[in-house]
């Protein structure tokens, strides 16, 4: 049964792709709705609560309009810092002036491309089964079977174990049932009640970037959180600058410069608060990544007082979040 789960298929839409393309998520996407009408796609029968757009090529969370107040939250201080406070740095630097004024600009592009980059993949799903999984081959009398079959006629999963022990680099970890989704769930993998799927490697769901984090888009929720703190610290320095140089200018004390330029002033603030925020998550996840963990798991202290099974040293650790391969999106392909 758990074999079926990870086993290797190929997917027709005008020709053949070979299953090592897939990821284990996209492969139960096309094996759960293979019995669904021809020429549906993949997600026009999707059972979660995401909202799909360029014909399923961008996957997104139910709350995706909370990405419009994270931009918001970005983009603003980077506006202030460019009209009201740019002026000056670039009289005061000169030849490069202008690149002091660009490089926050440009940088809140790179990070806006981030966002979206998180905000609109699939981060790993697993897909619904239509029925609940068959019974396992050994130890299963013929009478368990017909009762098991009966059951899934009923629609009723009554018989299937609530968890099922698998072997995770030499340790048994228990993996539990999923009676919306049936199907047990890969270790790592939790239900998110927000998007309503199973999704691999679950760390949490984010409200800022109305997405679950996962398999897939962790990498680049972590490259968005990181490089939103250098931006926060990038502003909060240069404003101080800003500052200072208005101090020598004037022959000031600190509350006239500041009433020299207020915008400085609230955006020191405005950066001071959003760095500890950011810069602190940062950190956190840094050290998830470093010890090979979720926040999912470290808030429930799944490790405390045993083994990791998925630390695997230093640096294999960062290469497996950070730099292993991402499967292609198949959300568009058609369902045969």
């Amino acid at each position: 049964m758990q074999g079926k789960m990870y086993s290797s298929s190929s997917i027709s839409n005008g020709g053949s792709a070979p299953a090592a393309h897939l990821s284990d998520s996209n492969r139960r996407i096309i094996i759960s709705h293979n019995t669904t009408p021809y020429n549906n796609r993949v997600y026009q029968v999707w059972k979660g609560n995401n909202k799909f757009f360029l014909e399923g090529r961008l996957v997104f969370g139910p709350d995706v309009r909370s990405l419009v107040f994270t931009i918001f939250l970005i983009t603003t201080p980077v506006l202030f810092f460019c009209i009201f406070v740019s002026q000056r740095l670039i009289n005061q630097f000169h030849q490069i002036g202008d690149l002091i004024v660009a490089f926050p600009a440009l940088f809140t592009v790179f990070i806006i491309i981030i966002l979206f980059l998180t905000s609109g993949r699939d981060p790993g799903i697993i897909p619904r089964n239509l029925h609940p999984p068959e019974p396992e081959d050994e130890g299963n009398s013929s009478s368990m079977t017909s009762a098991w079959l009966a059951n899934i006629r009923g629609g009723v999963a009554a018989n299937v174990p609530p968890t099922k022990d698998v072997s995770v680099n030499g340790t048994i970890v228990k993996v539990k049932y999923c009676h919306t989704c049936m199907l047990y769930r890969p270790p790592r993998c939790s239900h998110c009640s927000i998007c309503n799927n199973c999704v691999e490697r679950f760390d949490h769901h984010c409200p800022w970037v109305g997405q679950c984090i996962g398999k897939r888009n962790y990498r680049f929720f972590f490259m968005f959180i990181s490089s939103t703190t250098v931006l926060c610290l990038y502003v909060f320095s240069f404003c101080w600058v800003n500052i200072r140089k208005i101090m020598e200018s004037y022959h000031c004390n600190l509350w006239k410069a500041l009433l020299k330029s207020p915008v400085s002033g609230v955006l020191i603030l405005y950066t001071f608060i959003a760095a500890w925020f950011v810069g602190g998550l940062t950190a956190f996840h840094v050290y998830l990544i470093c010890t090979n963990q979720t926040t999912y798991e470290n808030f429930r202290y799944r490790y405390d007082g045993k083994m990791n099974p998925y630390n695997l040293g230093l640096v294999r650790n960062i290469g497996e979040t950070i730099f292993s391969k991402i499967p292609l999106l198949r959300t568009s392909l058609e369902v045969m």
